[in-house]
């Protein structure tokens, strides 16, 4: 005879909540256990002397919920096993001539009721339907009144408008959505009030009107609470029968925070509707200011300015955006498969994070990263043999960068100097080279001087390498500390009450080499 368990709902108030079905199997029970006897219906057992046996005891025993709940669902499972076995035993050692006994069927069966519906919010349902399946043990369902509808009742909503269902104990920034009605449930105290009040002031603003709903439905104690958000852990009350609702919004300053607000921005600037500058760029007109946003973000870092950075990363980011957005309207891709290769990337090159393989340092990450470029490289059938050890290095980058990079690359394989007074060398060789150029008078002398004075710079790159020094760091700096003492020398020559073009070379040395004594005086 195999065990059953019937999972019952409660509903979420008072007894009359209760449906009529539900309260016949109450009644019919041979065993019934309550997941918790703080629940408004439980007078009304009392009050028919309905026998019940709770589980309130292993929330005291246990840290944490999952916990409980397993171990609520794991006495279920033996109590229900215990109970078919029992029955068994009594049908098989039972007389002929004795009275018939209780339907078997019902008497293996055990009740188990839980507050609100069995289905909604209910971890131990979902535990039970895992496990009764894999222990041959019968499990039926029976609905009840839910929260939700007690919720869509006194919040006066519509869920055909778009609602969301969320746990406090769960809840992330990343699963809400603000044109979908959000209702919050498991705000069991005001510490998972507080968790869910941070998640949420992520996508919305701290002023935003959000309802806290006490004991919804039950007559004498239900409270229903509108508070800014910022609020929402300084409301009292919460409990078991504790909800928030955070009502959908189309408010600016709510969308604007949201991806999906932004691909549509985009997408609506290069519509027909939209902006007639927007709808001429090409990938080709956008290059250019794909390099130079870059460059101002690069600008913000250098400076430590959080907030020039917020702007220059959004100008990044709508680079990207509008080239999405192009090939969206091709239907080459979408800015979300964009997100979904990226994503699929991080996680495939970061074993050690995400897989099996381990990495104790930088050096091992690294390493794992590039094993897993060149399993990449072969699965798409190119051939390692046939590679160039210079294969990755993009065509496009800044010369000084693109020259460190290639030289790194070469520096692998073993093309490089064995000592740093050779490169010190080249770089005197190939200057020799450039004054010679300069005095050559043959037709293609200029041509031959851009060529030198390029071989100049990349031994100049090779000798920054061979220090550990980033070139275009070197440079950069180099650039702001000129700009930094060219508008000391402006400064100075303003206060003289003299022009730029009227002030001696003479001069302006003297007041760069002041500018250099203040800095370092600094």
């Amino acid at each position: 005879m195999a065990p059953r368990i019937t999972v019952i709902g409660l509903g979420t108030g008072d007894e009359n909540q209760l449906t009529l079905g539900i309260w016949k199997r109450i009644q019919s029970a041979r065993r019934l256990f309550l997941r918790t006897e703080e629940h408004p219906v439980v007078q009304y057992l009392k009050d028919h002397e309905i026998a019940y046996e709770s589980f309130d005891s292993i929330y005291v025993q246990k840290d944490d919920f999952e916990s409980v709940y397993r171990t609520i669902v794991d006495r279920l499972l033996s109590e229900a096993e215990a109970q078919a076995m029992q029955i068994q035993s009594q049908s098989e050692t039972t007389p002929p001539s004795a009275p018939a006994p209780i339907q078997p069927q019902a008497a293996s069966e055990i009740v188990y009721a839980v507050p609100g519906h069995p289905m909604v919010a209910e971890r131990t349902t979902q535990l039970l339907r895992e496990e009764c399946a894999t222990r041959g043990i019968e499990l039926a369902i029976m609905g009840g009144e839910s929260f939700l509808d007690q919720a869509f009742l006194r919040f006066g909503f519509d869920p055909v408008e778009g609602f969301q269902l969320l746990d406090a104990a769960e809840l992330q920034p990343s699963l809400l959505n603000p044109r979908l009605h959000t209702v919050i449930g498991q705000v069991y105290d005001v510490f998972s009030a507080s968790d869910a009040k941070l998640a949420l002031m992520d996508a919305y603003p701290d002023d935003y009107p959000v309802v806290v709903g006490h004991a919804l439905g039950v007559v004498g104690e239900e409270q229903i609470i509108e508070v800014p958000l910022y609020e929402l852990d300084r409301v009292e009350g919460y409990g078991n029968l504790s909800l928030i609702w955070v009502p959908r919004s189309d408010r600016d300053d709510v969308l604007n925070r949201t991806f999906h607000r932004l691909h549509e921005i985009v997408g609506i600037l290069r519509s027909p509707e939209g902006c007639p500058w927007d709808r001429e760029q090409t990938h080709a007109s956008l290059r250019q200011n794909l390099i130079e946003e870059t460059y101002e973000v690069l600008e913000t870092l250098d400076d430590d300015d959080p907030d020039h950075m917020r702007e220059e990363l959004g100008d990044l980011l709508l680079q990207i955006m509008l080239h999405s957005q192009m090939e969206e309207e091709t239907g080459a891709f979408t800015v979300f498969d964009v997100i979904n290769e990226l994503n699929e990337k991080l996680i495939r090159r970061h074993p050690h994070v995400f897989g099996e393989r381990s990495a104790q340092d930088a050096d091992e990450a690294l390493a794992n990263w590039q094993a897993i470029k060149q399993e990449e490289k072969a699965k798409r059938g190119e051939e390692p043999a046939a590679a160039s050890a210079l294969d990755g290095v993009p065509r496009d980058l800044p010369g000084l960068l693109k020259a460190y990079k290639l030289q790194k690359k070469a520096a692998k394989v073993g093309f490089d100097w064995d000592h740093i007074e050779d490169v010190l060398a080249k770089i005197e060789e190939e200057l020799q080279e450039v004054r010679e150029a300069i005095g050559d008078p043959s037709p293609n002398a200029a041509d031959m001087r851009q060529d030198e004075l390029g071989d100049l710079l990349f031994a100049c790159v090779n000798l920054a390498r061979f220090l550990k020094v980033d070139p275009e760091e070197a440079l950069s700096g180099t650039n702001r500390k000129f700009v930094s003492r060219f508008r000391y020398i402006e400064e100075q020559v303003r206060k003289s009450g003299q022009k730029m073009e009227e002030t001696s070379l003479e001069q302006m040395e003297s007041y760069w080499q002041e500018a250099k004594t203040a800095k370092n005086r600094e």
